[in-house]
């Protein structure tokens, strides 16, 4: 049982977490905090969180475990701030998409990466924000990558990572680096994608046609572009490297499939179109056998 949870920015992560620890029985009580006050009585009134308070100081006291659920960009003044105050018992964790750069904040805003730290990252969303957004199985049988530092407390890893199995996820251990590159690759390079193409036809003297008559697979593969972009303005930046290399490797791709369209070579396109449907299937098949299990 986690007697008080501290959720530092309430969001559709943070608070999907509280409520599905909520649900589970698992939290006595749990404190939200951010810089804006009507979010966080919105919060206390969807019963997200039981109370709040702006001041990251105050947050900190009594706290069992605490989850940093704020921007990427965000995420060294934050632990400054809470630097002198955090319970030295308590685990903390975070949420990012970075993990490389998380673990880089909190220990520049720490002056050291406390031993209770436990880098994370659930993957899981949906193109919504805000707590109003938040819903209790969003977790549910989805992946929480842990990338714990050499110098975390094994039993702060444990800590965090039976909340999340408790909250309904799969929860697997990876290198912070390794992270970095495959996330680039499975999450960050697709959102990318999603939002040029949007800002790329969105420009066209032809925009309102083009979208009036956009269908389900436009839909579905723009989905994201709904995404916050604060958020993923602060991905790209702290993740660039992994993201540039991935974006690269794209283009050279990308590159390929434009000369097969000039030649109009259909056997090129047909082959490359098959061996992406193929590992697409596979993938498909995979999640649902892990699902299953």
């Amino acid at each position: 049982m986690i007697q008080r949870l501290v959720i530092f920015g309430v969001g559709l992560i943070g608070g999907s977490l509280a409520l599905a620890l909520r649900e589970a029985g698992a939290v006595a009580e749990v404190v939200g905090c951010s810089r804006n006050p009507a979010n966080l009585e919105e919060a206390v009134r969807l019963g997200v969180i039981d109370r709040w308070t702006t001041n990251p100081i105050e947050a900190c006291r009594d706290a069992d475990v605490g989850v940093l659920a704020v921007p990427l960009g965000s995420m060294q003044g934050l632990a400054a701030a809470i630097a002198a105050h955090w319970p030295a018992q308590a685990a903390l964790t975070d949420v990012g998409s970075s993990k490389q750069a998380v673990i880089e904040a909190v220990r520049a805003g720490f002056g050291h990466l406390p031993r209770n730290f436990v880098a994370g990252h659930p993957i899981a969303g949906t193109e919504r924000s805000g707590v109003a957004a938040a819903f209790a199985t969003l977790f549910r049988d989805r992946l929480v990558i842990l990338t714990p530092a050499d110098e975390t407390s094994p039993m702060a890893t444990e800590r965090v990572a039976g909340m999340w199995r408790t909250a309904g996820a799969r929860v697997e251990f990876m290198t912070p680096t390794h992270h970095d590159h495959v996330l680039a690759a499975t999450s960050h390079l697709p959102h990318v994608l999603a939002f040029a193409l949007v800002e790329s036809l969105a420009r066209m003297s032809e925009s309102d046609e083009i979208f009036h008559y956009a269908a389900g697979g436009f839909r579905d593969f723009t989905r994201i572009a709904s995404s916050d972009p604060v958020v993923w303005r602060d991905i790209c930046v702290a993740n660039r490297e992994a993201i540039l290399a991935v974006l690269e490797r794209f283009q050279t791709d990308l590159d390929g499939l434009r000369a097969a369209i000039a030649r109009g070579d259909g056997d090129a396109l047909e082959a490359r179109f098959g061996f992406a449907k193929q590992a697409r299937d596979r993938f498909s098949e995979n999640m649902q056998v892990q699902l299953d299990q």
